[in-house]
């Protein structure tokens, strides 16, 4: 990834974020700590997180024209995200990355821009 390219790009652009969400949320349901927040049907959550991905990773703004601002932690508050959830969170998009074949420095970005926000999100405490 040179230094004028997006996550987005480095990443291979919509193709590459839907990979990536392929790759992540069959990981999501399998875990233990954060699956039972997810609905059984989780096609339009994938759906959803393929446009917001695009939007933050530095693509076009998909999510925000079709739901408006993403107000992500708002979003999240119905929800009770504790530390370790956020790390789960995170732990199985890092596997997702590595499955797909990304090489280690910009995996090592993607989980870097994502972290933020994942403990951001964290609105419980530990259990």
């Amino acid at each position: 990834m040179n230094s004028y390219m997006t996550i987005y790009e480095a990443v291979g652009e919509e193709q590459g974020v839907r990979r990536i969400v392929e790759a992540f949320y069959p990981r999501v349901q399998a875990n233990p700590l954060i699956g039972p927040l997810f609905p059984a049907n989780i096609v339009p959550v994938m759906e959803r997180q393929i446009l917001f991905l695009t939007q933050f990773f530095g693509g076009p703004q998909l999510y925000s024209d079709q739901y408006g601002h993403p107000m992500m932690r708002a979003r999240h508050l119905p929800f009770p995200i504790t530390p370790e959830r956020a790390q789960a969170w995170l732990g199985c998009m890092n596997e997702a990355l590595e499955e797909i074949g990304m090489p280690v420095e910009l995996r090592s970005i993607v989980i870097e821009r994502l972290s933020g926000p994942a403990h951001h999100f964290v609105n419980t405490p530990s259990e």
